[in-house]
């Protein structure tokens, strides 16, 4: 009855600020700008503590990072004093600089966790794994022992789910690349020594017994090269997958469908460093359905317009146009002001008075002079690699400006079975010229009529490789789940 309460509570909670999405945005505003009106940002631009909209549009720049980074490399660096906001900056949240190719630091006050908590707290499922794996701050030790939990719990897991789909991979890779020590764990009810962690290894005593012919299942599941619906082989009552496919996720749904036998997706919240924005009010959907409907007490939220040169104001959450595609900005408690985040939203709807978006893209998007999306990239060629057995599971771009003209390099990671036969360049050849022609009239222009553009170029990397670019990031601080 307790949890059912609870559940209760969050949708009237949802209906409630949903309802009244103007006023709980003045609300939102008023407040960080009555909390901060001290702070060294505000007075710079000189609010003198107004907190009313058109006094804050009117003095408040819109704003990118770079704007910002030397305040916030100022309270990195030490500075406690109120330069974005009066609370205390407790921890900065590193973005994957995926965009920028750089890492943004963002700060975060107790204030703003705390609102997170509870927007988390919506959606928040059991988990079969301690907090001591999930809190433990080397990825391998807290990957190994989640593993091993849902290992032994295989029967009790009812979902799978990582943040974004390229976490749910890598732990599958994971899995692929340890199934032998974790399976003599089990066997053995001794947990490895490469486990190190003192709270950790404390809390996994508790778990760990020995189960012969549980390990033994395991391997002979695992030890073939056809993984093909390996999540229900293993975790047999799973009923979805819960993790973020949309955006440039959507490229790792067809491998997502093969690891899982093509089990639902559920894309439950949108969020970044920066603010959490929405929830998926109709999680069971398809990901190319997926909207999300913003939450007006998470931040104070203004739309940049996109594809409309005579747009010279930001529009407000209320007032955005069904259809039309903007950049969100954010103000937040934790002191960013008019902040481009740099996601492409756009409106598909409106639920009660607030409105719900569709992820498009981030500004600026991939091959960003011909926009077009990764799902796509993937998608134009799967059918030339169907014949041969396998598909692209990971890739990456980039403009080649060394050659003249310039042209875009693709690398592609595959996935392969026992069954996979050889690429030639006859078949990567064909594969460039599906995805060219996937490409929009722009790219087409540059390259036939201009010549501009040279002929795309697909690269094959060895499997593995991006896993040894994803351990390089994080070893410099990147986020896994980024």
């Amino acid at each position: 009855m307790a949890r059912k309460d609870k559940y209760v509570a969050a949708l009237e909670f949802i209906e409630g600020v949903t309802s009244k999405c103007e006023e709980e945005q003045r609300k939102v505003l008023a407040h960080i700008l009555s909390q901060n009106a001290d702070t060294e940002y505000l007075k710079r631009h000189g609010m003198k503590g107004c907190v009313d909209v058109e006094t804050f549009k009117k003095k408040i720049p819109v704003v990118t990072y770079e704007d910002i980074q030397p305040d916030i490399q100022r309270i990195a660096n030490g500075n406690f004093s109120p330069i974005l906001c009066v609370q205390p900056i407790i921890e900065f949240l590193t973005s994957s600089g995926t965009s920028a190719g750089k890492g943004k630091l963002i700060p975060m006050t107790s204030e703003e966790i705390e609102r997170r908590l509870l927007f988390s707290s919506f959606c928040t499922p059991i988990m079969n794994h301690p907090y001591e794996a999930v809190l433990c701050l080397d990825s391998f030790q807290s990957m190994y022992t989640q593993m091993l939990c849902g290992l032994y719990d295989r029967h009790e897991v009812l979902h799978i789910g990582a943040v974004f789909a390229s976490g749910l991979l890598r732990a599958i890779r994971f899995l692929q690349n340890h199934f032998h020590n974790l399976c003599h764990d089990i066997k053995t009810g001794t947990l490895s020594s490469t486990i190190t962690d003192s709270d950790l290894r404390a809390c996994m005593s508790k778990i760990m017994r020995p189960d012969p012919q549980l390990a033994e299942f395991i391997i002979h599941t695992c030890e073939g090269k056809n993984w093909e619906g390996i999540i229900k082989k293993i975790w047999p009552n799973t009923k979805y997958l819960e993790v973020i496919v949309t955006g440039t996720m959507a490229q790792y749904i067809p491998t997502l469908d093969y690891y899982s036998g093509e089990l639902p997706k559920v894309c439950i919240m949108y969020g970044s460093s920066e603010c959490y924005f929405g929830l998926n009010l109709n999680p069971m959907c398809a990901p190319s359905e997926v909207s999300y409907t913003i939450m007006p007490n998470m931040a104070y939220f203004e739309f940049i317009p996109l594809g409309d040169s005579s747009a010279t104001q930001l529009v407000n959450l209320a007032d955005v146009e069904v259809g039309k595609e903007y950049e969100v900005v954010v103000t937040t408690h934790s002191g960013l002001y008019r902040y481009q985040v740099g996601d492409v939203l756009q409106v598909t709807g409106f639920y009660n008075s607030t409105s719900q978006f569709k992820f498009i893209r981030r500004k600026p998007s991939p091959l960003s002079s011909y926009p077009t999306g990764g799902f796509e990239i993937a998608e134009s060629a799967s059918a030339l690699l169907k014949p041969f057995n396998t598909r692209v599971v990971e890739y990456t771009s980039y403009a080649d400006t060394k050659t003249i003209p310039g042209h875009y390099v693709i690398y592609w990671e595959l996935l392969t079975n026992e069954t996979t036969i050889g690429l030639d360049h006859e078949v990567l050849g064909q594969c460039c010229l599906a995805i060219e022609e996937a490409l929009n009239s722009v790219y087409r222009q540059c390259r036939v009529a201009d010549r501009s553009v040279g002929p795309l170029e697909i690269r094959v990397v060895k499997n593995g490789t991006f896993e040894k670019l994803m351990d390089y990031a994080i070893s410099r601080g990147a986020s896994i789940n980024q």
